[in-house]
């Protein structure tokens, strides 16, 4: 079995952040690890508070995971100061992980600043380098870039942009658009658009987390990083049709839709 490590925060309702990503892990078929850089209080309907974890601690979870066994791909998530950027860098480059997948996260859906304004330069000069693919929606790839993207072309042109900061693939998600949900991948070399219909829900809560994490899955199992994406997207486009109606506001996406039915539930209830 392949073995992945997420790095991120956790999140209290259990529908983004690690509690996504090894839901994810799961439901791919690979072993999933953690280093938890933040705890938040949140649930379906906004994001409350957050309280970092120290960088010491970051490292130390990081060097102990990477001390003790393989680790065949790392997803990168809610990384929300400059310290934990750099305590993340320092671990990653001394233990040269592959398979390097960062999703900059910056801002929940209800509006909370997830990543400070002033670890951004952080995030593009010392993580993003690291990435062999990142994966930002609209709004993260119009302040990645500075651009305002409202189209197809602009997410191709921004998707120019981030190859040049130093990643080596980026897939530009299009959940954001006023249009469908599509997105664009590029490698560098050549563009794959990933056309999908705006699915009718809510209930999308953890998309980017999982989307993400599902990328990482794949490439841990030996895809290359547009078969991964390619993947990927059928695994999170599945878990938006099968989201779940926990709580008041936005419910968490189905990622383990396989097993709950498998455990009888009947998602035509």
């Amino acid at each position: 079995m392949k073995k992945l490590l997420t790095i991120a925060g956790s999140d209290s309702i259990g529908g983004a952040g690690i509690e996504a990503d090894l839901k994810t892990f799961c439901a791919l078929g690979v072993y999933g690890m953690c280093v938890i850089t933040a705890v938040t209080a949140q649930n379906t309907v906004g994001v409350f508070d957050v309280r970092e974890m120290d960088a010491d601690i970051i490292k130390k979870q990081i060097d102990c995971v990477f001390d003790d066994t393989e680790v065949d791909a790392v997803k990168i998530g809610m990384v929300s100061s400059q310290e934990i950027i750099d305590a993340i860098a320092s671990s990653l480059k001394r233990w040269n992980p592959k398979n390097v997948v960062l999703d900059p996260v910056m801002i929940s859906k209800s509006g909370y600043y997830l990543l400070k304004k002033d670890a951004i330069d952080a995030l593009k000069t010392k993580l993003l380098p690291m990435a062999d693919i990142i994966t930002p929606n609209i709004p993260e790839a119009c302040e990645l870039t500075g651009m305002n993207i409202e189209g197809i072309e602009d997410m191709k042109e921004a998707a120019k942009k981030i190859i040049d900061m130093g990643v080596k693939a980026v897939v530009v998600k299009g959940g954001h658009s006023v249009e469908n949900a599509t997105d664009v991948f590029y490698d560098g070399n050549e563009f794959l658009i990933l056309p999908q219909e705006r699915i009718d829900t809510k209930n999308i809560h953890g998309t980017g987390c999982t989307y993400s994490s599902a990328i990482a899955a794949y490439l841990g199992k030996g895809l290359n990083l547009k078969d991964a994406v390619k993947s990927a997207k059928s695994y999170i486009t599945e878990a938006i049709k099968n989201s779940l109606e926990v709580g008041k506001g936005v419910g968490p996406v189905g990622h383990l839709v396989d097993l709950y039915r498998k455990a009888g539930i009947d998602y035509e209830d």
